[in-house]
């Protein structure tokens, strides 16, 4: 059956949807806490995780790469969960992170913001302005975690599948609505098609994180892509050391049976230094 990814908006009953999802499929949800309960196994902190989960970067030099390199190992569990099958990824921009993958059911769950609002604070017994504060700064966030990420605008809803409307439709409706979508044909894809894409993905994210975690290596025009095994390596670098860099390390990641070097080395820094 198909991998289901679930966004939603605070406040929309999204966490219980996925739990009953989970529950009537056998699927394994894979949220914060199916993260956290591996994160060390990674080499993420607890702390690192609730810094770096679902939150745009810092824009500070050592705290953005130290936090890229965290949100790419956590984008790594959900990848090697998602390959194991059976699945619902619950929201960290899973309908984005599986993209060209055709058996996957993208669903978002969402309501109108005053009724986020008056559900937040009852269930957290908040008061309800300072409810508002917090759904709004969460929407902002999330909406900028995509966006940056992903370049794609978090509420447009042709990124999803199905959208659900919590406030007209009950839980039971939604759970019934999702468990209905994955049986859709048009999500029908052979279990060794989609594995070789995650395959794919999971190589292409492990010289990732090998890159960034370098320090050395500023790899924001460095485009990677990754498909039998073989990895190419075009976009821009700041000097041939750097190039050499990233070769050697894409070379040194496990499942990489070859790398192809298409890196241009422009050292526009020095040029303008010298000016």
């Amino acid at each position: 059956m198909a991998i289901i990814t679930i966004s939603r908006h605070m406040g929309s009953g999204g966490i219980p949807i996925a739990h009953k999802v989970a529950e009537k499929l056998g699927y394994t949800l894979v949220d914060g806490d199916a993260i956290m309960e591996v994160a060390e196994q990674y080499g993420l902190s607890r702390d690192l995780v609730e810094q770096t989960d679902e939150k745009p970067p810092h824009f500070v030099d050592r705290l953005d790469v130290k936090h890229e390199a965290a949100l790419h190992l956590i984008e790594l569990i959900i990848l090697e969960y998602a390959l194991k099958g059976n699945v619902i990824i619950y929201g960290r921009g899973g309908q984005d992170l599986l993209e060209g993958i055709k058996s996957v059911l993208r669903v978002r769950i969402t309501a109108p913001f005053e009724d986020r609002v008056e559900r937040w604070a009852e269930r957290e017994w908040l008061d309800p302005d300072y409810a508002r504060i917090l759904v709004r700064k969460n929407d902002q966030q999330r909406a900028g975690f995509i966006k940056y990420y992903f370049d794609r605008d978090w509420n447009d809803p042709l990124g999803y599948d199905l959208v659900i409307n919590t406030q007209r439709l009950s839980e039971e409706s939604a759970v019934r609505l999702i468990c209905d979508g994955i049986k859709d044909r048009n999500l029908t894809e052979s279990k060794a098609e989609y594995k070789k894409v995650l395959a794919d993905l999971i190589l292409r994210k492990r010289i990732e994180i090998g890159i960034i975690s370098d320090g050395d290596i500023e790899p924001y025009l460095l485009e990677i892509t990754v498909g039998n095994g073989v990895a190419t390596l075009s976009g821009q670098l700041h000097s041939d050391p750097e190039r050499k860099r990233a070769v050697a390390i894409a070379e040194a990641t496990a499942g990489v049976d070859k790398v192809i070097d298409k890196i241009q080395v422009l050292n526009y820094r020095s040029t303008h230094q010298e000016h």
